[in-house]
């Protein structure tokens, strides 16, 4: 499985993310799956409910209960998650794969110094404890 990102939505989680720096940002993937894809058709940026240290983030139970409720309504789903990483590397923490869900999509951005830099989407690994590196396909709309 992969996932497609339309480029507008790539900048848009990059600056989600450069707005929360030095704390990382949070948000959802909101899609549907098309064939072996999940396709993002819009976010949902999260307010980040964790207030013990900046550079982790939680979605609160019931932002996700609301929004769960609010997507099913609009016959999509959550097919994943986005958070940044401020001056680390776009990819999983422990902390991000121990708190990880088989099958969703994670998509890391890298906020080096307030700015946005590269995004990898990654995948907890059915299996096993691990977060696998998925394909991401950041496209433009014509």
């Amino acid at each position: 499985m992969s996932l497609r990102l339309p480029g507008a939505m790539a900048e848009e989680i990059r600056r989600h993310g450069e707005a929360a720096y030095p704390a990382e940002c949070c948000g959802a993937l909101i899609g549907r799956v098309e064939g072996e894809a999940k396709e993002v058709v819009r976010l949902a940026p999260a307010v980040n409910r964790r207030t013990d240290d900046p550079h982790r983030y939680l979605i609160a139970p019931d932002d996700l209960r609301r929004l769960e409720a609010e997507v099913r309504r609009e016959s999509l789903e959550i097919v994943g998650y986005y958070h940044s990483h401020p001056d680390h590397p776009a990819a999983p923490s422990r902390f991000d794969a121990d708190h990880a869900w088989p099958w969703y999509s994670y998509v890391i951005v890298r906020i080096d110094r307030g700015r946005g830099a590269e995004l990898a989407s990654w995948v907890l690994d059915d299996h096993s404890t691990a977060m696998q590196s998925e394909s991401l396909d950041v496209f433009s709309e014509v």
